[in-house]
């Protein structure tokens, strides 16, 4: 087999190619290191893509794909009829097997993501859970300079996020313009890193206009006073003000430009994480 691919959608998008069988995670009993919706795709080959466990669980899905037949719901772990295979997590998970997703409704949802738009995936009959919900990935636009900037630009390349990072010395910036050419919708977090605060009024002005689920802003205790009474002169509320994090992350005292940049990351993953609309959902 070979190695997953990382990303939500991913098995989503496998299952439009056709010969491609989709699992998907419709009821969980106990703890489990995924969330209900959580889906695998079974390439002819015998590849997936997507992950679920730690191999094994992919292979033996694998193998119920490779037998064709009806969509079914198997149950694996706990309570399973499988006594031979065990989740190393002690749970239970029942999963849907479709050896033939709806191909149509897999792309028309992997439409509307790209279009940075919520959708919904029907799930046959026996499913349990009636529906599959998809948000947009996550992005991230970087407004800064330095070491910070580049370090926060890197990791978040790495882990696979969507970054866009404009230094101060990007043509697309200039001291007290708003970047009203930019978009941000809201599943995008907005994150200053500075150490000239001038520059944080005209983008933070723009940003506070915009849905984005996060914004964030570095500095200590003067310049965050200095920023709230700069935005409220400006015309802000008090209350729009405190839609921005500062300090960002959940290292509050991070001094280095990588701490600062995984830590800040970890927070905004994690409030995203939140947002997921399977994140606390039971099946009906």
């Amino acid at each position: 087999m070979n190695a997953p691919l990382a990303g939500d959608q991913a098995a989503l998008r496998a299952a439009c190619q056709q010969g491609v069988g989709l699992c998907t995670i419709v009821n969980i009993e106990g703890s489990f290191s995924r969330r209900l919706g959580a889906q695998l795709a079974v390439h002819p080959d015998g590849s997936v893509t997507g992950s679920l466990a730690d191999g094994c669980l992919e292979q033996e899905l694998a193998r119920e794909i490779a037998q064709g037949g009806s969509r079914r719901v198997i149950r694996y772990g706990a309570g399973s009829p499988k006594i031979d295979f065990r989740l190393p997590c002690g749970g239970g998970l029942d999963i849907l097997i479709d050896p033939e997703p709806d191909r149509a409704a897999c792309a028309k949802v992997a439409a509307a993501l790209d279009a940075r738009e919520a959708a919904t995936l029907s799930l046959p009959h026996p499913s349990p859970l009636p529906h599959r919900h998809f948000v947009p990935e996550l992005r991230l636009i970087l407004f800064g300079e330095g070491p910070e900037l580049a370090a926060m630009e890197q990791v978040a390349q790495a882990s696979g996020i969507a970054v866009e990072a404009y230094d101060r010395g990007d043509p697309a910036l200039s001291l007290g313009q708003s970047p009203s050419h930019l978009e941000a919708d809201c599943w995008t977090a907005i994150v200053l890193l500075f150490h000239d605060h001038e520059w944080e009024r005209a983008i933070l002005s723009w940003a506070l206009t915009t849905p984005a689920f996060l914004i964030g802003a570095q500095g200590g205790a003067p310049a965050r006073a200095a920023r709230e009474a700069d935005l409220v002169s400006a015309g802000f509320a008090r209350e729009q003000v405190a839609r921005i994090a500062s300090p960002i992350g959940t290292v509050k005292h991070s001094r280095e430009p990588l701490g600062l940049a995984l830590s800040a990351l970890a927070g905004i993953v994690g409030d995203f994480e939140l947002r997921h609309p399977h994140h606390h959902a039971k099946p009906r």
